[in-house]
């Protein structure tokens, strides 16, 4: 199970382009408000209906947190408790955490990134603690996977893939969403 969540003020291609990579793929995907409230709103003012509300889920048999980035939405999500909490004890069980644009600052803060190859919108590389920045599109180092903006989220939903064992779903759905001649493959 991949968790997707909407803080107020995400960036709405960050979320929505990774949960249409990975749903393609047949991976159970679950979008959580973080707000209370199902329809969650991004920083572009497009209103997403969540699968859930943060307070009401059990995360037990999650497999990949994700942070949409985009502001506010990235610092909401780093001011919520709750979210802290459990990407600390996820991280601790060795779990997958994706994060995109401005927010890898919240694995950062929550020492998460700490000798880690990752990259992040740029701007926001002092965010990272002592992370090894690199400005590439994606990065993935051990359980941490990060992306630069909205134009790395195809190329991180097939890295997500990846990790999650499904190599051949990814190739097969980059080739099917013509990724490949994007990017001249």
């Amino acid at each position: 199970m991949v968790y997707v969540f909407l803080a107020p003020g995400y960036e709405e291609v960050e979320a929505i382009t990774v949960v249409d990579i990975l749903r393609r793929a047949g991976v159970v995907v679950s979008t959580v408000s973080m707000d209370g409230d199902k329809i969650a709103t991004g920083a572009h003012n497009i209103p997403l209906i969540a699968d859930l509300v943060f307070d009401d889920c059990d995360f037990s048999e999650a497999e990949l947190l994700y942070l949409p980035g985009g502001l506010p939405g990235a610092t909401n999500l780093d001011a919520h408790q709750g979210l802290r909490d459990l990407l600390l004890s996820h991280n601790a069980k060795g779990g997958w955490i994706a994060a995109v644009c401005a927010a890898p600052l919240v694995l950062g803060h929550l020492g998460l990134t700490k000798g880690k190859t990752c990259t992040c919108y740029p701007g926001f590389e002092s965010e990272l603690g002592n992370a090894n920045y690199t400005g590439g599109m994606v990065e993935a180092d051990g359980n941490i996977i990060t992306g630069r903006g909205p134009a790395a989220c195809m190329e991180l939903g097939y890295t997500i893939l990846k990790a999650l064992g499904l190599d051949d779903a990814a190739d097969q759905i980059r080739e099917g969403m013509m990724y490949n001649q994007l990017m001249g493959k």
